[in-house]
């Protein structure tokens, strides 16, 4: 079987906030197929919105690179200042001579400014097919504005002015996720919160995106609205044939809907495997204490369900992330 060409690629992405202080990402790589559902998988706090948000450039990133259809998209400066500092070390230590010094810095910064160039010659249009549905469905959406308003809005900025084109792409997409054409001339705060994601993925989804970050789109709905929009998200991945990036704290709603599955903690990645492997196969203790966590409606299960608690020590968090079988990498001592 030929295998699926990437439509994104992360390499050794970083994301540093207080001045390098807090490490909210420290070296997530990972590659997305066209057409497949990856999801990232993780307790709060562990990074996962911060990788959405690093990729479709709502941060400029601090070190690694991130590649879209092929094309650099976004790069940090760390590892250009980190081999500049080394040179400035190594010529203080009398390792190499000041000219040689001079030489690494001034290739540094013309590697760096060259990458930075690429990113820059990305055209709006081709940024546009990532598109990203928040969390939120309150916040996310302008209160001020009508949903007509909200959903045009990528439109608008594409270029498109015909009044009658985009009236007529809202009141689709609208039908498309399950709402009538009527509702273009409301506000947010007239719909429930199932209704207001939808607003969202009709968003999204207007722009006609290859890439979809779903960040936890679900987690803020009711337990009967959440399987509604799920369900929806399945099916406008089929039919528009859509890759997705799909992050969530909860295993038990990826289970179904990846192809693959990320598991983070503390800003790394502990874990990736396809979503049949991860469960029948968990390898990382991190990885188990999730799956313990799951709650089944059995009660005579229930009863008996034992939680196991992870408590990694130093050399765990250290430990590289290895291909232990085919497909399946995890930061284990093998």
């Amino acid at each position: 079987m030929e295998e699926k060409e990437s439509l994104l690629r992360v390499e050794n992405l970083r994301q540093y906030f207080n001045r390098g202080t807090f490490r909210a990402l420290d070296g997530v790589s990972f590659d997305i197929k066209k057409g497949e559902v990856f999801s990232i998988v993780g307790e709060s706090g562990c990074g996962k919105t911060t990788t959405g948000r690093a990729i479709i450039k709502l941060y400029n990133i601090t070190g690694g690179q991130i590649f879209f259809n092929g094309k650099l998209i976004s790069v940090g400066k760390l590892d250009f200042e980190k081999n500049i500092q080394q040179a400035k070390s190594d010529f203080a230590a009398k390792k190499i001579s000041k000219s040689e010094c001079a030489k690494i810095i001034s290739e540094q910064k013309k590697i760096y400014r060259e990458k930075l160039g690429e990113t820059k010659k990305i055209k709006r249009d081709e940024l546009t097919k990532m598109q990203m549905i928040f969390q939120d469905p309150v916040t996310s959406l302008d209160p001020r504005m009508t949903v007509r308003e909200i959903i045009a809005e990528g439109l608008r900025i594409r270029g498109l002015r015909d009044k009658k084109e985009i009236e007529q792409k809202v009141s689709d997409v609208l039908k498309r996720v399950g709402l009538v054409p009527e509702y273009a001339d409301r506000y947010p705060h007239e719909f429930s919160g199932g209704q207001r994601q939808r607003i969202g993925i009709a968003r999204a989804i207007i722009m006609e995106p290859e890439l979809i970050i779903a960040d936890e789109p679900v987690s803020a709905l009711d337990v009967s609205i959440k399987a509604q929009v799920t369900n929806l998200l399945n099916d406008l991945r089929h039919d528009m044939g859509l890759t997705v990036l799909f992050i969530s704290h909860d295993l038990s709603v990826v289970k179904y809907f990846s192809d693959r599955i990320a598991v983070m903690y503390f800003g790394k990645i502990v874990e990736l495997a396809s979503s049949q492997d991860l469960f029948e196969n968990p390898l990382h203790p991190y990885t188990k204490s999730l799956l313990s966590a799951i709650p089944l409606p059995d009660p005579d299960y229930e009863r008996s369900r034992k939680r196991i608690v992870y408590s990694p020590s130093p050399e765990d968090r250290e430990l590289p992330l290895v291909e232990v079988r085919s497909g399946h990498w995890a930061r284990v001592r093998v």
